[in-house]
């Protein structure tokens, strides 16, 4: 009597194989996702590194600006129209002793709100500081090719306000106590440091939706001749 033969040995039927490769398909499928979800999580964390350094750098500039803000005659050392901050400063330049008119307003560039910073040539007479505070202006609303030069976008911006802290309250910057004071003839403003210059600063800034970063930031800056502790 014959004996049946088995399966060769160290063979695979169809239907062994069909299951390898079954199998490994789900293997590279499930890797492959694994992979994918890696890769963007990376992308991810690094995009909002990148943005959380941004911002810093940006507030850092903020508060760089307001530490080195001058009172002089005959100059504004700052003002807000609800779009547009215009402020004197010293110039960054140990070496240069002369002021600068910086500039921060919200605007659209290349069809998005962006965060602006421009700053002028140093000034060093009345004339160029009034012709360089009025470039500031025509800049924020209507800038010429001439005026983007002093410009660097900073980042994209949804709104932002300000408000200043005079007399033990925080007030809208618009109101009229942050206005220079006229001199005779309705000249040139007359900076007066109990009138101009605020005690502190606060800036509310809310940030483009869709980015890596979101919502409401506050940051309040301390006048550091004439101001306390404000909170």
């Amino acid at each position: 009597m014959k004996e049946r033969a088995g399966p060769s040995p160290g063979g695979f039927t169809l239907v062994e194989l069909l299951v390898a490769i079954a199998v490994l398909a789900l293997l590279a499928v499930v890797s492959w996702r694994g992979l994918d979800a890696m890769v963007r999580a990376q992308q991810q964390t690094g995009a909002h590194t990148d943005a959380v350094l941004t911002l810093q750098t940006v507030l850092d500039q903020w508060e760089t600006d307001l530490n080195a803000v001058q009172t002089l005659e005959h100059t504004t050392p700052i003002a807000w129209d609800g779009q547009l901050l215009r402020l004197t400063r010293r110039s960054p330049q140990a070496e240069d002793p002369g002021l600068r008119v910086v500039a921060w307003a919200l605007r659209s560039v290349d069809g998005s709100d962006q965060w602006l910073r421009w700053q002028s040539p140093p000034v060093a007479t009345a004339a160029q500081w009034q012709q360089a505070w009025d470039q500031a202006a025509l800049w924020a609303r209507t800038p010429s090719a001439q005026t983007r030069r002093g410009e660097t976008v900073l980042l994209p911006l949804a709104g932002w306000q300000l408000f200043f802290y005079r007399e033990g309250a925080w007030a809208n910057a618009l109101s009229s106590a942050s206005a220079p004071r006229p001199v005779d003839g309705g000249a040139q403003p007359v900076a007066t440091p109990a009138v101009t210059l605020p005690e502190g600063v606060r800036l509310q800034i809310t940030l483009a939706p869709g980015g890596a970063l979101s919502g409401q930031i506050t940051r309040d800056w301390v006048n550091p001749t004439l101001g306390g502790n404000k909170s």
